[in-house]
């Protein structure tokens, strides 16, 4: 039976999906000859073999920047997996490791940094990526003015909302901001608002600029209370900004779960790396009921022009450095913990295939 769906608030709304798979053969068992015992043995094995499993799936936030995961939700490709999908909203980095390390959730989706914190403080059981989703930050800077001619270092001196301190949208901040030749501490940089929140503080007044995920910047222009006037993904480059993980443990005892639920994921990389925003906006417009197609239309287009999603899910090791970087330029990494230790590709090169 179908789980209870729920929504909860989580930018403009969390979402909670159940998918149940038609039990294979259940069709066909009430006109099996009931003199034969064996084959109806047979067929309640094969059903048995297919029983949904049920995933509890807690996610950093809810928005359109993850587009190829809801996509995969409302095409049923989870389903088509034998995956009974339970998604739930986190509300920040933090929230998603506690959920996954206490084993409320069995796989946690937001910033890779977290299993790198998370290993540094000597987890036993490590937490350890399995799929990449994005490959791009998905932030814009939002300013209270239109500035056509933007550079960053008109934020010298000036006040922004940049999201909490150790969390992938300010560290990527200051990653752009060091890139440009400007100290971070130049900028009055606000580090005491969840990302989550930011938006609504900016709205009511908080910091000149503020740094948004979509919906949220849309609809702030959308409201006449900000303009975008850049993309950190864009000036950041090829960041490995959003990943799925497990802890090791879970890996090793149920690899059957991890493979079919990386090839949901691989269906919507393909699904989205080959239709247009119009149809993706589409497809994925029940897990955004808040916002009309035309908004989620403009909000797709603006991220596939940017490259956002790869087109395969392997966490490359190139990609893993460039993270790390990324933390050491912030001052928040203690050590660098082996690739090898905290990345696993095997799931996500055999959905390639």
């Amino acid at each position: 039976m179908k789980r209870i769906l729920k929504r909860a608030a989580a930018l403009l709304g969390c979402v909670v999906i159940g998918a149940a798979l038609p039990l294979a053969g259940c069709g066909n068992m009430e006109t099996k000859d009931q003199t034969s015992a064996e084959p109806e043995q047979e067929a309640s094995a094969s059903s048995a073999e297919k029983e949904p499993v049920s995933v509890t799936l807690n996610e950093v936030a809810h928005s359109i920047f993850y587009a190829p995961m809801y996509v995969a939700i409302e095409e049923g490709y989870f389903a088509e997996e034998g995956i009974d999908l339970d998604l739930v909203c986190g509300f920040g980095a933090d929230k998603v490791m506690t959920a996954v390390l206490s084993g409320e959730a069995d796989i946690g989706f937001m910033g890779s940094e977290a299993t790198v914190y998370t290993a540094n403080q000597g987890a036993g059981d490590q937490v350890v990526n399995f799929a990449q989703l994005t490959q791009r930050a998905g932030n814009f800077l939002v300013s209270r003015e239109q500035e056509e001619d933007f550079q960053w270092s008109d934020l010298i001196g000036r006040d922004v909302l940049g999201g909490r301190a150790g969390g992938m949208p300010e560290m990527v901040f200051e990653y752009i901001l060091m890139e440009n030749g400007i100290d971070p501490a130049e900028v009055n940089i606000d580090q005491s608002i969840d990302f989550g929140s930011t938006a609504a503080a900016f709205a009511g007044g908080q910091g000149e600029y503020t740094v948004e995920f979509e919906p949220s910047a849309t609809a702030l222009e959308q409201e006449g209370a900000g303009y975008v006037i850049a993309s950190l993904g864009v000036d950041s480059g090829y960041v490995p900004y959003t990943a799925f993980s497990a802890k090791e443990s879970y890996l090793t005892e149920h690899p059957e779960v991890i493979q079919a639920f990386t090839n949901a994921l691989q269906k919507g990389m393909d699904y989205v790396a080959s239709h247009t925003p119009e149809e993706i906006a589409e497809a994925i417009q029940p897990q955004f009921e808040e916002n009309d197609l035309e908004t989620i239309t403009t909000i797709v287009s603006r991220y596939q022009e940017q490259d956002t999603w790869k087109t395969d899910l392997i966490f490359t090791e190139e990609s893993y450095d460039l993270l790390l970087d990324i933390l050491e330029s912030a001052g928040q990494l203690e050590e660098r913990p082996q690739y090898d230790l905290l990345v696993d590709t095997s799931f996500a090169e055999k959905a390639a295939k």
